[in-house]
């Protein structure tokens, strides 16, 4: 693991301490003599001061290094506690799969133990990545029978390392699993490292697992994000090997994920049931300010969000998250944190972590994390950009195009088939980052269209546009020199090409840029879709060029093949744009706007080739996926519309009426004193007939609740919830925030936008 930051001269930073010091100590005497109430005083506590901020910044430089990866049971730490041997054997299935012998598998359990339980673990537990979305564990100390003397002895076996049985029918299984058919495994993830947790469970070992049914069907995401993996690397050494590459045994897919949050005050978050219950505000007029003079955006970050993030990373750190970016978002309390790419696999089990320790860093600084895509209506939500990249084992990046892109011929193959996989499957690249809280940015002006397209920038759109019409690409546009005009500052080169935010797809230099993924969601369906579906055009393009009796023509042939027929799915322009919807309908791309509209697309006979094909996934196990969507999709709504129901007839609704009744007082009181009370008649009337018109929309809600809760039909229920309880909810909604508009704040029950995105 490289470091990530460097640490100043430590001569000179030596020097400075020790110079500080000295000072500091004829201070000191100077502080114990009768005048250190005056300016010598003064003078050696400011020199005390200086030499602690000395000592501070020294501890901090050192910590960074000395932090990272403490809680993580790193290959270097095995190598240090394993056998030459062990260690051999590990490495060698980490890289080349395969199973370790039990005994190796004993030595492994044992050092871990031991590390584990010096740091202060008391547990174990397979931590995995059930259908929810987020991660489980089940905790089993390391206890053992007491010996004859009555002495607790620690055990921790190879067996109980490699192998765990959670309650498989307790979890999604979209029917896979009946609730008496209750047994599941863990299986050790030995390519994904152990770590320590810290909290109020104490210290647990944590080993990443994948889960699957007694009958072997994968119940979890990282299960088929590996088998993906594999997939994609064997295809795509087909096609590094046309190329002479011989050296390569191994292509990775890198990813970098960018979190998106909001944070919000503690005491605001327990006073507002629907950010408690469905992680988003379901009520909420807009603030006076919002994200329109765009100064939050890169601003200084307060001091409280800065004590958290400080914290926040700290943590990550000690978890081997290499946590790196940090900055304000678009919306007022909204934030950022990119970490720097990993493998696939690594990165999916870090961006959990990441999700978990979040949420536990923001409870000790009195906040709440917010990791729904829309918790406040009117501003941006959060999204998740996925960048993925794919290299190989000796240094290989397939995605970089070198300074002459239109002469870098595997590049431009794997962009050609990268092309053909997402034009091909677009439907399916919807669906992996379909979540219900995405529902309210995609498409909706903030995020990514719900369209699917490829940004190339004007270099590469230069390139295959070439390709296409000729044959043959004899020029690349160059980026030029940017000259700010100021003498002072440097003119450098610009990138050849500018960035799109409104693009899904889009490619930034050397990766492409997944942006339609949502903030809550984990990544490893995004990823594990993108790796088969690549892996599929690299197969095709392998099975023909292996073939060819001329395999530089045949290349050359097949680029422009791929580019001409899938040319429709690049798109530079604005997303946002209706043009583009219209434009998107004409070339025939697929516009799926909703969760439960792309669930769908995962049991179509070319989804299911597909991933069968790669034993990515079996048609049960898509099957059972799609029926989790439809699930999922009509439990967080219903959840939404029973908190909407009890915050409008418990809170709101209450407190209205105790407000027309001070209204009418008033009313009475100045019509009995004599004087013209038309305007107080007039908000009385105005309150009432809101109040009039939210009852009435509370009823509609409380019965299209009733009428889906008791439909049977998984499919049918989702889209119920969808088109009929949503527009109840969103009826209900409309009232409700022009009466807090017009309601005495001191009647409002529940904080208002303003309070909770700017009190923090």
């Amino acid at each position: 693991m490289e470091r990530i930051f460097l640490k100043p001269s430590e001569g000179r930073l030596k020097n400075h301490a020790d110079a500080l010091t000295f000072q500091s100590g004829l201070c000191i005497e100077a502080l114990q003599s009768p005048r250190s109430q005056g300016k010598i005083g003064g003078f050696a506590r400011g020199f005390q001061q200086k030499t602690l901020r000395m000592e501070e910044i020294m501890s901090e430089v050192f910590n960074v290094e000395e932090i990272f990866a403490k809680n993580v049971f790193t290959l270097g730490k095995m190598q240090q506690r394993l056998t030459r041997n062990a260690y051999k054997e590990v490495v060698k299935v980490m890289n080349e799969g395969g199973e370790l012998s039990m005994n190796t598998a004993n030595i492994v359990a044992k050092a871990m133990k031991d590390w584990a339980v010096e740091n202060g673990a008391t547990h174990y537990t397979h931590w995995f990545q059930p259908l929810t979305g987020i991660t489980a564990e089940k905790h089993d100390a390391f206890v053992s029978h007491p010996d004859e003397l009555g002495k607790m002895l620690t055990e921790f076996s190879g067996k109980e390392l490699i192998k765990g049985e959670p309650d498989a029918s307790s979890f999604p299984s979209g029917g896979l699993r009946a609730t008496f058919e209750a047994r599941g495994y863990t299986a050790w993830d030995i390519t994904s490292p152990a770590f320590l947790k810290e909290s109020g469970c104490g210290t647990i070992l944590c080993i990443p697992t994948a889960f699957c049914s007694y009958t072997g069907e994968a119940l979890d995401k990282k299960t088929p994000l590996l088998r993906s993996m594999e997939a994609l690397s064997e295809q795509a050494l087909r096609i590094v090997r046309l190329f002479g590459n011989t050296g390569a045994t191994k292509v990775t897919a890198s990813v970098g994920p960018e979190q998106e949050y909001f944070l919000v005050d503690k005491d605001l978050y327990m006073k507002r049931t629907d950010l408690m219950f469905a992680g988003r505000t379901l009520f909420g007029a807009p603030a006076p300010k919002g994200q329109e003079m765009e100064d939050h955006y890169f601003g200084v970050i307060r001091e409280r969000v800065g004590a958290y993030m400080k914290d926040l990373n700290e943590e990550l750190w000690k978890l081997g998250v290499t946590a790196k970016t940090q900055h304000n978002e678009v919306a007022p309390a909204q934030h950022e944190l990119a970490p720097i790419y990993e493998t696939a696999n690594i990165a999916v089990d870090h961006n959990q972590i990441v999700m978990e320790t979040m949420k536990r860093v923001a409870v000790k600084h009195n906040m709440r994390c917010l990791l729904h895509e829309k918790p406040y209506a009117g501003v941006n939500g959060s999204g998740k950009h996925d960048n993925w990249s794919i290299t190989t084992d000796n240094g290989v990046n397939l995605l970089d195009p070198g300074d002459t892109p239109n002469e870098n011929v595997q590049f431009l193959l794997v962009l050609a088939c990268i092309m053909r996989a997402v034009d091909r499957h677009a439907d399916l690249l919807r669906q992996s980052a379909s979540d219900v809280g995405n529902d309210h940015r995609l498409g909706a002006n903030e995020a990514p269209p719900a369209i699917i397209s490829i940004f190339l920038g004007e270099q590469l759109e230069d390139v295959v546009t070439q390709l296409i019409e000729t044959g043959e690409a004899t020029s690349v546009k160059e980026g030029g020199k940017l000259l700010t005009g100021v003498s002072t500052l440097p003119d450098f080169q610009k990138d050849a090409t500018d960035r799109n935010r409104t693009s899904p797809f889009a490619f930034t230099g050397n990766k492409f840029e997944f942006r339609m993924v949502g903030s809550a969601d984990s990544i490893a369906s995004p990823n594990t879709t993108l790796n088969a579906i690549v892996a599929e055009a690299f197969c095709e393009a392998a099975d023909i060029l292996e073939k060819a009796d001329n395999k530089e023509l045949a290349i050359h042939d097949l680029i422009k093949k791929y580019m001409t027929e899938h040319q429709r799915i690049i798109f530079n322009g604005n997303g946002y744009s209706d043009e583009w919807v219209a434009e998107a309908e004409r070339r025939g791309l697929p516009n799926i706007k909703s969760m439960i509209e792309a669930a769908g697309t995962l049991t179509t006979d070319k989804a299911v080739k597909l991933f069968e094909k790669f034993h990515i996934f079996t048609k049960v196990e898509l099957e059972s996926r799609e029926e989790i969507i439809y699930e999922t999709y009509a439990k967080s709504i219903n959840i939404e519309a029973l908190t909407m129901i009890d915050m409008a007839g418990k809170q709101i609704i209450p407190a209205v009426v105790r407000y027309t009744k001070v209204l009418a007082d008033t009313v009475n009181a100045v019509k009995t004193a004599g004087a013209d009370a038309a305007t107080q008649d007039e908000m009385l009337q105005v309150v009432g007939e809101k109040l009039t018109a939210m009852q009435t929309a509370l009823e509609k809600l409380k019965k299209a609740e009733k009428e889906a809760s008791a439909m049977e039909d998984a499919k049918a229920q989702a889209f119920f919830y969808k088109d009929t309880v949503r527009a109840a909810m969103d009826e209900l909604r409309a009232p409700a925030d022009e009466l807090e508009m017009i309601v005495d704040k001191e009647y409002w029950p529940i904080p208002t936008y303003g309070e909770l995105m700017f009190e923090i």
